[in-house]
């Protein structure tokens, strides 16, 4: 039966590396249980309903991954978006979180109509083979700098940015670190870095599984040893799961269908819903380039089949998730780990689905496991992905140097979107003015976004 419906042979994958993939996605992107919610919470809802609209969402939107693509990336609310969402409207603007909802239910209605009318794929097929390759690099190294921020190994510091000091002269937040709070958890995430590129290169099945559940087990052991002591203050929480509330499954009730368009002003509306379509769209396009260049599904046009099926099911996940409560939904750059464990089919999803949707009677367990256990799997996603760098022509000056901005400004910029915005622009405005966009038969739809891209930092 599941031959029949993910074609396990024909992707050259098993039962056991597609479940195994999808297991290592779940582990790699569950920190979006507690941060959503955290984040959202800023905007006045409910934490605990935010949890299980995560959970939900999440598992409605890679299910349908499955469904309609099978393919295995997952789905998620998705950071940036959130915080947009809670800081900018909310916050920002002054909006209601639930004419923020709305403004995120108009967009996935939006996404859909695109999804069908080809739009979002056209967009993709549109982009250069040279620059796909480029976007994989760029989220390489964008999910690394992740990995490396989330194990507290990079600090915002007077440079900007700087590695923690083991002196014990660390600052984050105003509160002063020590060894026995983040300076050990930076430790055990070097070594967590260490033993899974050991399990990588000794080519152990499950490798970037295993290293986070082996940094994890050893963050337990400090703990109970003594050398780790949890400090609140820092974020630093305990790392054994906490049953002492049992086992429930918090409300939806606070927020679930609480979409409002009263006292909107139309035209701050609309600037709000084009930032969400926006960044969602070439987010999830971003993502999609990006991963499935490194799986190989591309195929030798640069075009990733069934792409339509993939859109559709997050512009759908968008707008049920606006019903259930959280911010946008979108395809996790995270999936890359479960594709580097050789996920090749919506088995993988399928699997990340479930346990999303187990997490909401495990929750304890899940929210356990520290993002210094997850950030060496990010740091080795982030190298398999930058291996896709040797695909891209260098020697030709009017396709490297669009790459390099493009590769340059996801981790710098700290955003997707804006690597490929920027990309894109490069590409046509160096290639026009070097007369070669006829050579290099450039599509008009590359400049139309790149004139779009150049409207969008000035309107907003």
């Amino acid at each position: 039966m599941l031959e029949k419906l993910f074609k396990l042979k024909e992707n050259n994958t098993t039962v056991k590396t597609e479940v195994l993939a999808g297991i290592t996605t779940f582990m790699t992107m569950a920190y979006i249980l507690a941060v959503n919610p955290s984040i959202l919470a800023a905007a006045g809802m409910d934490q605990g309903a935010v949890f299980t609209a995560t959970a939900l969402a999440a598992c409605l939107g890679t299910m349908l991954m499955a469904i309609f693509a099978n393919y295995p990336f997952a789905l998620a609310p998705g950071m940036g978006l959130n915080a947009y969402f809670a800081y900018t409207v909310v916050i920002g603007m002054g909006y209601s979180c639930q004419i923020a909802l709305a403004a995120v239910f108009v967009e996935g209605l939006v996404f859909i109509v695109l999804s069908v009318t080809n739009v979002r794929e056209a967009i993709f097929n549109a982009i250069p083979l040279n620059l796909k390759s480029a976007v994989s690099v760029g989220i390489g190294l964008f999910i690394a700098f992740i990995g490396l921020q989330n194990a507290k190994i990079v600090i915002g510091g007077s440079t900007l940015v700087q590695l923690f000091s083991i002196e014990g002269y660390n600052e984050l937040n105003g509160v002063k670190a020590s060894m026995n709070d983040v300076g050990i958890t930076v430790l055990l995430a070097v070594i967590g870095v260490i033993i899974t590129a050991i399990l990588v290169v000794k080519n152990v099945k499950g490798n970037i599984l295993w290293g986070i559940l082996i940094t994890w087990i050893l963050g337990i052991l400090c703990q109970i040893s003594g050398l780790y002591v949890p400090n609140a203050e820092l974020g630093m929480f305990s790392l054994l799961p906490d049953f002492s509330k049992g086992i429930s499954v918090p409300s939806l009730a606070p927020i679930f269908g609480k979409l409002s368009f009263s006292g909107i002003n139309i035209g701050q509306f609309i600037i709000v819903v084009f930032a969400f379509l926006f960044v969602d769209i070439f987010d999830t396009l971003g993502t999609l380039i990006g991963v499935s260049t490194k799986a190989g599904m591309l195929d030798q046009e640069g075009k990733l089949p069934k792409i339509k099926g993939a859109l559709m099911a997050d512009a759908v996940a968008t707008t049920a998730g606006a019903v259930l409560g959280t911010s946008t939904v979108t395809t996790f750059v995270e999936s890359a780990s479960g594709v580097s464990e050789g996920g090749r089919t919506g088995l993988t999803a399928v699997t990340t689905a479930v346990l999303f949707g187990a997490s909401l009677l495990l929750s304890p367990i899940f929210l356990a496991i520290p993002s210094f256990a997850t950030a060496p799997a990010l740091i080795v996603v982030g190298f398999y992905m930058l291996t896709n760098v040797v695909n891209i022509d260098f020697a030709d000056f009017t396709e490297g140097l669009p790459c390099f901005i493009c590769i340059a400004a996801m981790p710098f910029f700290y955003s997707i979107s804006e690597g490929i915005a920027m990309g894109v622009i490069t590409y046509v405005v160096i290639n026009l003015v070097a007369g070669k966009a006829k050579e290099k038969k450039m599509s008009l739809l590359m400049i139309i976004l790149a004139v779009l891209f150049v409207g969008k930092y000035f309107l907003l």
